[in-house]
């Protein structure tokens, strides 16, 4: 309990993280209240096309070029957008946490086979693999989100390695050793436990980096077609950048400030988990 108080003291001290935190529980609420806020369908067609924000108090962030209300599509790409980077980034972490505490506990040939495959998904970059994952398995909300999943877990297996090599021969492993206990329920509560922090350091700057990809992809044609994200929003918006620009900048804000906010709440975390920074 002593070590929760002073972790949240410590994580409070750092305003912007706070700052970030704020953020993401406005987003959150977006998210949340969409389907209570704006209960229609937002692929609607509501009035009037290239409405400016301010034009008309019904939709106060103006309309697109088919005068869908942007309103409603922030607030359901909300939902959209934060479900598919955090799912991704769970099963991200879950599988790379897997082989790499795999991979860093046996050593030998599991270790070598373990990181030679996951040297090879890093060979290929990134964004381009979502692409033809996607592109291979036809767009959808699970197909997008299994594709930024597969392409981002290979970090992880790399640090939870470092971080399991570094603990493997620390005295309460081979405590646990010495009576009896298994391998993978040393692993599970005696290793996992202790390499937590770094986890969740990286777990919340991969949240931003799957939104990023996330409406790259959409940008690209390649979101479901089925429902409205931010990236699908700035897709529609980019034939009438000159013209309306406002179309791609709100959603391109929105990106902007929940990335931002994400990274800030990483940096809080790695300082207040880092153990070296307790008394500062």
């Amino acid at each position: 309990m002593n070590g929760i108080l002073s972790f949240a003291r410590r994580f409070a001290r750092n305003r912007a993280a706070l700052a970030g935190v704020l953020v993401l529980l406005f987003v959150g609420a977006m998210a949340l209240s969409a389907p209570f806020v704006y209960p229609s369908d937002p692929w609607d067609m509501v009035t009037m096309p290239f409405v400016w924000p301010g034009e008309d108090a019904e939709v106060w962030l103006g309309s697109d070029m088919m005068g869908r209300d942007l309103a409603s599509g922030i607030f359901h790409g909300a939902k959209v957008s934060l479900t598919i980077g955090f799912v991704a980034t769970l099963l991200a972490t879950l599988f790379g946490t897997l082989v790499g505490a795999l991979a860093g506990y046996y050593l030998g040939l599991a270790d070598t086979l373990l990181m030679r495959v996951t040297e090879l998904f890093q060979t290929i970059p990134q964004f381009i693999f979502a692409i033809v994952v996607v592109a291979i398995l036809t767009p959808s909300v699970t197909n997008v989100t299994l594709a930024i999943a597969l392409v981002s877990w290979p970090s992880v297996a790399r640090l939870v390695r470092g971080e399991v090599l570094a603990l493997r021969e620390r005295e309460f492993v081979q405590a646990s050793r010495s009576i009896g206990m298994g391998d993978l329920r040393i692993i599970a509560t005696q290793i996992l436990p202790n390499a937590l922090g770094p986890i969740i350091v990286m777990g919340s700057l991969m949240v931003a980096t799957a939104i990023l990809t996330e409406a790259g992809l959409a940008f690209l044609g390649l979101g479901d077609p089925n429902v409205m994200s931010w990236g699908s929003i700035i897709g529609a918006g980019r034939d009438a950048l000159r013209s309306a620009w406002y179309i791609t900048a709100i959603p391109g804000f929105a990106i902007l400030l929940t990335v931002l906010a994400l990274n800030l709440v990483g940096e809080g975390l790695n300082d207040a988990l880092n153990p070296r920074l307790k008394n500062r």
